[in-house]
């Protein structure tokens, strides 16, 4: 194995990259959590409350999923570019639950906050994928229970997923990009320190602007997505990193 062929990527992406393919960021003026309370659509508590009202919440996002003519953007393709032409690992963690990494053809992808396209049993833990709308008398197909079905998303209060396995590329990666975050949601907002502590990793940001953690990067590229991700990744297929 050549030095290039093992030497692996980790990629962290947030609301800034699916932005551009028209999905509002969660901090944007009028984004989600300014038309939406956090405690009312997006914690368990909400869910034990108001299941309908948590349910309408989702399936509104889930119908402009499908029905919103989202397609991937040049940064989500990108990165699909960069895993199959790469000759190392490439391993994307995203913490958006649209489909938009998927669309463009990236694999080797985790969605660490869940997925708006998958629905869960809350009873058994049987999770399936799910286009249209979901309600409380939906039953899970796996034990039977009515009532419980919920939407496939890790809620505010929930750990994120499969961070054993996030953690673990971490330590080994040579190269960490975190692409469109705000840089102030844990666990994701750490992940950078985390890299750097392998004591090998070159750690990268893009982002339309610095992020509260862009001072913990070594290099940083700043833009919108659609611009600066395509160019990194030819540059990085061309040329590699310092």
């Amino acid at each position: 194995m050549s030095k290039i062929e093992s030497k692996n990527i980790v990629i962290l992406t947030g609301a800034g990259i699916s932005k551009e393919s028209g999905l509002k960021t969660f901090r944007d003026p009028d984004g989600i959590w300014a038309q939406h309370r956090i405690e009312d659509v997006a914690t368990p508590d909400a869910f034990k409350r108001n299941p309908e009202q948590v349910q309408a919440f989702y399936n509104m996002r889930r119908d402009k999923l499908y029905t919103g003519n989202l397609e991937p953007n040049a940064a989500h393709l990108a990165l699909a570019k960069l895993e199959q032409e790469w000759p190392g690992d490439v391993f994307l963690v995203t913490q958006n639950v649209d489909n938009l990494h998927d669309k463009a053809g990236s694999k080797n992808l985790l969605h660490m906050h869940g997925e708006l396209s998958k629905v869960k049993c809350n009873a058994c833990g049987h999770t399936v994928p799910w286009e249209g709308d979901l309600s409380t008398e939906d039953v899970c197909e796996a034990c039977n229970t009515p009532a419980l079905l919920r939407p496939a998303i890790v809620w505010f209060g929930e750990m994120p997923l499969e961070m054993d396995r996030i953690m673990a590329a971490l330590t080994d990666c040579d190269l960490f990009m975190s692409i469109g975050t705000s840089g102030n949601v844990y666990p994701a907002a750490g992940f950078v320190q985390e890299a750097r502590m392998n004591g090998k990793a070159h750690t990268v940001e893009l982002n339309l602007e610095p992020s509260e953690g862009a001072s913990l990067f070594h290099d940083s590229r700043y833009g919108p997505a659609t611009e600066v991700v395509p160019q990194y990744v030819d540059e990085i297929l061309r040329d590699g990193w310092a």
